[in-house]
């Protein structure tokens, strides 16, 4: 899930306060906890979240049209009956479609995915080699507002099962600025003003938060939160945090997690990482 130098993987526990970060908390809801927007609370079917398909390099490719074509990599998809869609097919969600070719090592993401009678649509695709930290053109979308892929910051249940987590975590929040930081490239924020978090902003679980009352595999995830942190990635509801779809995922897990404080979080400065403004490779 790109090379272990890699932003995604970059272990952010010692990089500096971002300067910023108490004028993007103040207008973050900090007075809330963390909503984990996966698993068996609440949404489309008992156990929600975003879906993964994965296939060959045999599968058939087909042609998308999308309504952000200029910003969209005009490639033949993988998509086909077994694509999983996010709320499913009749969903008015965000229905992303997020599909790893694990022959070519290839992840493939659009946005608004529907089937129509005309053939596959969405509004936005990205496509990515999963062993390259190449970025997108600076200023284009992805299936994701920020304009990055979405697999590597979905918390998923077997690393979670098995004490694995290894990269940072993607949420949302409802307003941002309308700017964006490596190695984001993209933002569809609301507000000029320097005081609104920008897309790509990592935001970092203090140490001193305290999780020995919550259950081992919670201890897991907030560990990551103050390993790797969390990505700001798309406009949406305020500290929601995004994983995959999977019945598998423990109620009591949920429920832990929705007790993890929005105030125990501070933004890190993540740009003496950065080795060439078009690679997410770290130093």
């Amino acid at each position: 899930m790109f090379p272990a130098d890699d932003w995604w993987h970059a272990d952010v526990s010692g990089l500096p306060v971002h300067p910023r970060s108490a004028d993007w908390l103040s207008h973050m809801s900090t007075d809330r906890d963390l909503h984990p927007d996966f698993g068996s609370s609440y949404g489309d079917g008992p156990d929600y979240g975003i879906p993964i398909t994965v296939v060959t390099s045999s599968h058939p490719r087909v042609r998308v049209h999308f309504d952000y074509a200029e910003e969209s990599d005009r490639v033949r998809y993988p998509l086909g009956r077994d694509t999983r869609i996010e709320g499913g097919r009749a969903s008015n969600g965000d229905r992303h479609a997020i599909v790893v070719d694990r022959t070519a090592c290839r992840l493939y993401e659009t946005y608004a995915t529907r089937r129509t009678g005309g053939g596959w649509r969405a509004g936005s695709g990205a496509v990515w080699d999963l062993r390259s930290s190449d970025l997108r053109p600076d200023g284009w979308t992805s299936a994701d507002a920020a304009g990055l892929p979405i697999l590597p910051g979905l918390l998923r249940w077997s690393e979670v099962r098995d004490d694995t987590i290894d990269h940072a975590i993607r949420f949302t929040t409802d307003v941002t600025s309308r700017r964006h930081l490596w190695p984001a490239r993209h933002d569809a924020g609301s507000q000029d003003s320097l005081a609104y978090p920008p897309m790509g902003a990592r935001f970092r679980l203090r140490a001193s938060f305290d999780a020995s009352g919550l259950g081992v595999e919670a201890q897991r995830v907030v560990a990551a939160m103050q390993t790797y942190g969390l990505v700001l990635a798309d406009n949406g509801s305020p500290w929601f945090f995004q994983g995959e779809r999977n019945a598998h995922w423990p109620e009591q897990l949920i429920a832990d997690l929705k007790t993890i404080p929005a105030s125990a979080f501070v933004a890190v400065d993540t740009s003496s990482l950065q080795v060439a403004p078009d690679s997410g490779a770290v130093r």
